[in-house]
């Protein structure tokens, strides 16, 4: 008997042994399925990150990653320039010697020159060089630091402005065109790119054979010469312009820098920085639209000394053309000039061509005075003639026997025009026979005389008119080229 409930006590055991093993490894399986879901559940982000962390503490090589460098706290700018430890309304070196601003430029184009309004129109780049102790920095390269245009606003410069402009702005696109660069040492570089339209005084007494020059003025507002010395950095060469630079009706000869004190009585003395440049004009242009064309209506004008005086219809109109044409030269000229109260070259010119035209008119209007004259005298002697109808070919026994086969020949080619009328010639010939008196030869010489001068006003002419307008350009020429 004892050995039977030894036997069931030991049963008793192992199965007791066995639940609790059994509960063990249950709970251990429900734990694992409850992480495997909390896993599957969690983004992979954050799996990702956990996984991370263990193969860190397990210390592997290869889940090893560098650190991110852009995001690792770096110092501002305006704490290392220590803006905020100093008062930039004030300029560098307060109460002390004049602080020192050098310039330079580089000229990127002249756009446009105006005589209407008498400016000129440049694009450029503006640089400032000066020192501030303020904005040094400490720094193992010796580099600099470069900054748009925002930290202008917070730190000083210089307060320049263009003398005698009209109207200039600072390019925007796509960004303000504005660089400032910093150095270690405090030195400080503020570039700006801008466009300035400014005033020029031209003088056009020889337009357009004119040279003019121009100069855009630039100074310090706010700064007399006791705060703020402005000179040029380099000299003559702190003025660069670009190759491409073209115009089309000027070539520029010149480009130079110089300084001046200017004065203001309120408020006192300045330093003053002049761009000065030299244009001459393309006469060429004028050549084609000016010159030419007045020139040809001048010679148009001789074309009615070869007309015959009695072509009325023929050269009156001509005359009246070509003063018309030079009219609208001369206002076409004057048009796009500004209203100056003294005489220009090209006006010397055109007024002077004016009159030669207008004088070719009024010599046909002698022209015709004279012919007219004249034939209101031969009329006369014709209405004194008895008829004359019927004769053709008069015989020489017509004729008074005191004018010989010569006086009739000399007569009939020199009294009266080369294209006269046979007709009209034979009757001067008898005209000339019947009047025997003394009176009456003085009166036929008249006649005679009146035929040569008529004549002889076209022919003098033809030579006259050309040669005073070339003695003319001969003295205009040497004078304006």
């Amino acid at each position: 008997m004892r050995g039977g409930l030894a036997v069931l006590l030991c049963l008793e055991a192992l199965a007791a042994v066995g639940g609790t093993a059994r509960a063990t490894f249950s709970s251990r399986w429900v734990t694992r399925d409850a992480d495997t879901t909390s896993r599957l559940s969690r983004p992979r982000r954050e799996t990702q990150k956990d996984d991370e962390a263990a193969a860190h503490k397990l210390g592997s090589p290869i889940l090893k990653r560098s650190p991110d460098i852009t995001k690792a706290p770096l110092t501002k700018s305006e704490q290392l320039l220590r803006i905020d430890d100093h008062d930039f309304t004030m300029r560098p070196g307060f109460g002390g010697p004049a602080i020192p601003v050098g310039v330079d430029v580089q000229v990127e184009s002249i756009d446009s020159i105006s005589e209407v309004d008498m400016d000129f129109t440049m694009t450029l780049y503006l640089r400032h060089y000066w020192k501030d102790e303020r904005l040094s920095f400490p720094s193992t390269t010796n580099q600099s630091m470069t900054f748009d245009g925002r930290l202008v606003k917070k730190i000083w410069v210089p307060d320049m402005f263009f003398v005698h402009s009209k109207r200039s702005f600072i390019h925007d696109t796509t960004t303000d065109n504005v660089m400032l660069r910093v150095y270690p040492d405090g030195k400080v570089l503020y570039s700006l790119r801008v466009t300035v339209t400014a005033m020029c005084n031209m003088d056009f007494s020889r337009f357009p054979l004119d040279t003019q020059t121009c100069s855009l003025e630039i100074e310090s507002y706010a700064y007399t010469e006791d705060d703020l010395m402005l000179y040029w950095k380099k000299g003559n060469d702190s003025l660069k312009t670009d190759e491409r630079i073209s115009l089309s009706q000027f070539l520029i000869q010149k480009f130079h820098t110089t300084t001046k004190l200017a004065f203001y009585s309120s408020t006192g003395w300045y330093n003053r920085l002049y761009i000065n440049f030299t244009l001459r004009r393309h006469i060429f242009f004028f050549l084609l639209q000016t010159y030419f064309p007045a020139t040809l209506m001048v010679m148009l004008s001789w074309v009615s000394f070869w007309i015959d005086r009695r072509a009325v219809p023929a050269r009156v109109p001509l005359g009246i053309t070509t003063v018309l044409t030079m009219s609208t030269i001369i206002t076409g000229v004057n048009a796009s000039m500004p209203r100056v109260s003294y005489i220009k070259a090209v006006d010397i010119y055109l007024w002077v061509s004016f009159v030669f035209v207008f004088l070719s008119v009024l010599e046909y209007a002698a022209v015709n005075y004279l012919t007219t004259v004249q034939e209101r005298k031969e009329r006369k002697i014709r209405d004194k003639l008895p008829c004359t109808c019927g004769l053709a070919h008069p015989r020489p026994m017509m004729m008074d026997t005191s004018y010989s086969d010569a006086d009739v020949n000399t007569t009939g080619t020199y009294g009266m025009p080369e294209n006269g009328d046979k007709q009209e010639r034979i009757l001067v010939h008898l005209a000339l026979a019947d009047e025997r008196t003394s009176s009456r030869r003085k009166n036929s010489r008249g006649y005679i005389s009146m035929w040569i001068d008529t004549h002889a006003i076209d022919k003098y002419s033809r030579l006259i008119f050309p040669g005073a307008y070339i003695l003319f350009n001969i003295i205009y020429w040497s004078i304006y080229s």
